[in-house]
Parts: structure tokens; sequence; C-alpha cells
């Protein structure tokens, strides 16, 4: 089996490693702007599918794995915040509310069948000062992250309770949700474990 994950995210890839099936991976090229009036779900789950299709073409024989994640607060999609000041303005809003997360996947076998889901996953935030959330900001610089926050470091102080089937969702591959699909698609992990 030829197995790809369509994502340049470190760490998407140090998630699939715990599967101990070998993998390739490469970024792909997608507009991920959401569609008007387009659910926080479908939205997910949309770029997961076009993620594994854009790279298709190039990967033909490849079994191709497209995740993608988005925070939503009050209704509102809310994108990983790219530097600094967008991240403490995101914490901040988040402070004593609940942060739903939801991620997409997708497995697209090799001859087009695809299997999909959407892994929802709940965070509660404490009450947070501007000096705690600086300080966290500073300390991890979670730019690149959906909600501002590393979840597998200093994140987790941040947080009342977290509400969910798989933490691994937080980070950006729901495993549990990933066994499940290739289980259905006839592929059951542990066969392929090294």
């Amino acid at each position: 089996m030829k197995l790809l994950l369509a994502s340049g995210s470190p760490y998407r890839r140090e998630l699939l490693q715990r599967l101990r099936i070998p993998f390739a991976f490469r970024s792909p090229d997608i507009d991920e702007t959401p569609h008007p009036d387009e659910t926080a779900q479908d939205y997910v789950v949309r770029l997961a599918a076009e993620k594994a299709a854009a790279l298709r073409p190039e990967y033909p024989d490849y079994w191709i794995i497209g995740s993608d994640q988005t925070s939503v607060l009050n209704g509102r999609i809310c994108g990983k915040p790219g530097n600094a000041e967008n991240a403490v303005n995101q914490l901040l809003a988040a402070s004593g509310q609940t942060v739903s997360f939801l991620t997409g996947l997708c497995l697209q076998a090799p001859y087009g069948q695809q299997w999909t889901l959407c892994e929802p996953f709940s965070v509660h935030f404490r009450e947070l000062t501007a000096a705690q959330v600086s300080r966290y900001v500073e300390l991890e610089q979670p730019l690149d992250c959906a909600g501002s926050f590393k979840v597998e470091g200093l994140g987790i102080t941040l947080f009342e309770r977290l509400e969910g089937r798989d933490i691994n969702s937080l980070v950006g591959l729901p495993l549990i949700g990933l066994t499940d699909l290739m289980m259905a698609a006839g592929m059951p992990p542990l066969q392929y474990a090294q």
C-alpha cells in the first residue's frame, strides 16, 4: 500500500507516524477561502477532500489522506492567527468561552472512491488575563495553529476542560477517525503497521 499525507504540517506528520505505516507527504496548493453560507463542518470536509484530490494527478497509485481544521467561536469561523497580535486577540476572545474545533478528514482510494468525516472537539477556556495570554503567545508562538494554541504544549494550561473522542483532532489529524475511515475502506491499520 502506498500512502500519502496531503499536508505540509509537521504536527500531522508526527501524528500519522504513530500508526507505524510508511507514508510520503506533500503539501497541496488549494484555495482555502470559505464559500458564502458554507457551514464550518462543510468547509473543513470540503477542504480535506480538495487537498486529497489536488495531489491525485501526481500520485495516481496512492491512498491519499486530506485533513483540515478550523475553530468556531460564537458561530464565527476563526482561522490561524498568522501573527502574535492576532493570536493574543483570538485567545482573549476565547477567554471563559467554549470553542468548537472541527477537523475534516478524507481518505481517497487510488481508484477514486473516498471516505470523509468531520471530527468535533470542544475546548472550554479558563478566564484568561491579557498578561497570561501575552506570555503564552510569547513562549509558544502558536501562530500557525487553529485556535492560537498548542494542546501538546503549554496550551493545556489555558483550559478548564476538553470534550471529544480524540484529542489528536486538536493537533490536526484525528487518528481514531482515520482508523474508522481505513477500516471502512477495507484497510485495517494494524495490517500495514511496521
